[in-house]
């Protein structure tokens, strides 16, 4: 790190605590922890911030490179400022701001002030971006304006979201709601998002409708791969009687690490329950096919439990692959 702004963070990290603890010396075993909480929360800030930024920019090019030249819409609070922005001919980025202000006043409530905050900074930004960066505009195609200004809106979206916050304010009150009905996130989303099109098909057209139903479709996509990550892990538990050989392949074979739950079977011969280790390990799909053919060679009678693993952080997956 940059030795001024290091050495600021060290006047700050003792000043921060000659003030909890009066007329006493500050030693430096108490200014180190203190000062590396500060520097991990200034570097996952900026990567934040990074993240907002590129999102919002792919978000703008999106709305003026494709569908706002076009008189497209898309789903969710985007597709609502899009809708009154052909209904009434404002500018765009007032209806941005508008819309999303009900969502981020909830968001405070529910889910905190940080993300409110953050959430308010990227639409204010994107608003900006809408307003006065001009884009060119890419394409007159139909099919063209729906797959890809939903690619850039969602990559936008994605982006925004690992920066921990939102330019589309309508997961917000989905989740808001999920709380009070009996109704996933998903199924709300649905919902709304089948209320905008229906109105967009009324106001505009039929054809307008179906193509954002494929525009919100390409963005949720591209969210979701943007979110999840390009790799998908799978976390992989295995039961077996021969747990030793298990681990050796594991460890050794496949140069991949596990933990070892200390678990009991509960179908002993007397019915009595018995010790068993229980291995857990990650891998990614595309290994997938690789351990499962080590585990069948020790034993085909292995109780194998697959889960997605949505993101992982540490350990040795993202270091070595599988040998």
């Amino acid at each position: 790190m940059n030795p001024f702004l290091s050495k600021l963070l060290v006047d700050i990290a003792r000043k921060r605590i000659q003030s909890k603890q009066k007329n006493q010396t500050v030693s430096k075993k108490q200014i180190v922890p203190l000062v590396r909480k500060f520097q991990i929360e200034i570097s996952h800030a900026i990567k934040e911030y990074i993240f907002i930024i590129i999102g919002v920019f792919s978000a703008g090019f999106g709305l003026k490179g494709f569908l706002l030249p076009n008189r497209f819409i898309d789903g969710g609070a985007t597709g609502i400022s899009l809708l009154l922005q052909n209904v009434t001919n404002l500018d765009l980025s007032y209806f941005l701001i508008l819309v999303n202000l009900p969502f981020l006043i909830l968001a405070s409530r529910t889910i905190g002030l940080k993300f409110a905050a953050r959430s308010i900074a990227a639409i204010a930004l994107l608003a900006f971006v809408v307003h006065f960066v001009e884009y060119p505009t890419i394409t007159e195609d139909k099919l063209l304006i729906s797959v890809f200004g939903g690619f850039f809106l969602g990559l936008g979206i994605g982006m925004s979201m690992r920066g921990g916050s939102v330019i589309d304010g309508t997961e917000v009150l989905a989740i808001f709601l999920s709380k009070k009905l009996s109704l996933t996130i998903g199924d709300i989303l649905l919902l709304i998002n089948i209320l905008i099109f229906s109105v967009g098909a009324y106001i505009l057209s039929m054809e307008t409708a179906l193509y954002a139903i494929l525009t919100y479709l390409a963005a949720a996509k591209t969210v979701d791969f943007i979110v999840d990550g390009v790799e998908e892990y799978v976390g992989v538990t295995i039961i077996s009687n021969k747990h030793v050989d298990m681990r050796i392949m594991l460890t050794e074979k496949l140069r991949r690490a596990c933990t070892i739950y200390a678990g009991k079977g509960g179908l002993g011969k007397s019915g009595d329950s018995y010790d068993k280790d229980i291995i857990y390990t990650v891998v990614t799909r595309l290994e997938l096919a690789k351990l499962q053919t080590e585990i069948d060679k020790i034993d085909r009678n292995a109780f194998i439990i697959m889960g997605i693993v949505k993101d992982l952080k540490g350990g040795m997956i993202k270091k070595k692959p599988l040998k």
